[in-house]
C-alpha cells in the first residue's frame, strides 16, 4: 500500500477557494481505481493548512492519479492561492497488525 501525506496552507483571502477545491478533488480522487482512502483535514494549530491523508492499493494506481489533468490542474489551482508551496510525503507501506 501506498500512503500520501500533504499539506497546503490557505491565505486568509483564499481559504474558502481553497477548501472547496480540495474537497472536490478528495471527493473526485476516491473515485479513482486503485484509491483505498482520500481525506482532507484542518490543522487544529492553524485552522489555514488543509491537511492530506490517502491511501493507495499500489505505484501503478497512485501514478495514474497525478497524470489525471484534474489532479494536475488541482496542484496549479493552489499554488495561486496558498501562502506557500504545497508539501507532499509519498510512503510504501505494509500493515504490520490490525486491530
Amino acid at each position: 500500500m501506498i500512503i500520501v501525506t500533504g499539506s497546503v496552507t490557505a491565505r486568509q483571502d483564499s481559504f474558502d477557494e481553497v477548501r472547496k477545491l480540495s474537497l472536490e478533488h478528495v471527493q473526485r480522487s476516491r473515485r479513482e481505481p486503485g484509491c483505498i482512502s482520500h481525506a482532507v483535514h484542518v490543522d487544529c494549530e492553524n485552522p489555514l493548512r488543509l491537511v492530506f491523508v490517502e491511501q493507495w492499493a499500489d505505484s501503478a494506481a497512485l501514478a495514474v492519479h497525478f497524470a489525471v489533468p484534474a489532479s494536475r490542474d488541482f496542484v496549479r489551482a493552489l499554488q495561486g492561492l496558498s501562502a506557500g508551496a504545497p508539501t507532499i510525503a509519498i510512503y510504501d507501506a505494509k500493515q504490520v497488525e490490525k486491530l
